[in-house]
């Protein structure tokens, strides 16, 4: 018996490229197939988690939805890059700003990932690990976003099992620690990869400053944070 089809993910080997693009949203996956990949094919619809695989100026990508948290970015990460032979994911999400130079539409490259999760318990490691970035994709995101005039700012994000927590002062502890954004999947992914000996990159957008009040539309989030895509395809290989 293969391992593939997945539960999760219904393409064929093959059929998925060796970069894969990672939003949380998976129409912001159909966004990015329809506006910046050709000769697209859909590899996945199980669970409406959509999955394309295209080419950009000549290179064959694939983008897929990810879903909301670590257990569902887990899964699906665990599978592209132990089942499907894929090298390398970058998350492209969205983040709330905790760092005061943050503010709505900034883009920030997670070059480590501390979380508030228990998920790097079943390696049972002696010690905390450390979720971090590949290097090669950081570096290659700083350049590409210098290339294009975006100003990435680079840092320690958290990624955090709760979104609605009952411990009001959490974010400014966490800010205390120089942390600049929320989310809550990167150190998922980056503890995946480690493990299988692939590389990952999360790149966010910044949608909200809950410790400011400002948020933006759910409509903004799926459909016009462009510069992290641009800069995401750039990078793919």
């Amino acid at each position: 018996m293969t391992n593939v089809p997945t539960p999760h993910i219904g393409a064929k080997l093959g059929e998925i490229a060796k970069t894969v693009l990672m939003p949380g949203d998976p129409l912001r996956a159909k966004f990015i197939a329809d506006n910046f990949l050709e000769d697209v094919v859909q590899f996945n619809s199980i669970r409406n988690m959509f999955g394309y695989t295209g080419t950009y100026k000549g290179k064959r990508i694939s983008v897929m939805g990810g879903g909301m948290g670590m257990p569902s970015i887990g899964i699906y990460s665990y599978e592209l890059f132990n089942f499907y032979d894929v090298d390398n994911i970058i998350r492209i999400g969205t983040a709330g700003s905790i760092a005061d130079k943050l503010n709505l539409r900034d883009v920030v490259i997670g070059l480590g990932a501390s979380t508030n999760s228990s998920y790097a318990a079943q390696y049972n490691l002696p010690g905390t690990f450390a979720p971090i970035a590949s290097y090669d994709l950081v570096s290659s995101a700083v350049e590409a976003a210098k290339a294009k005039n975006i100003n990435a700012v680079v840092g320690n994000i958290l990624s955090s099992d709760t979104f609605y927590s009952a411990d009001k002062t959490a974010l400014d502890r966490w800010k205390s620690m120089g942390i600049l954004a929320v989310e809550m999947e990167a150190a998922a992914l980056y503890m995946n990869a480690a493990e299988a000996g692939k590389n990952a990159l999360c790149i966010l957008t910044i949608s909200d400053c809950p410790l400011r009040g400002e948020s933006l539309p759910a409509e903004d989030r799926q459909v016009s944070f462009t510069e992290m895509m641009k800069i995401a395809l750039e990078i793919a290989k």
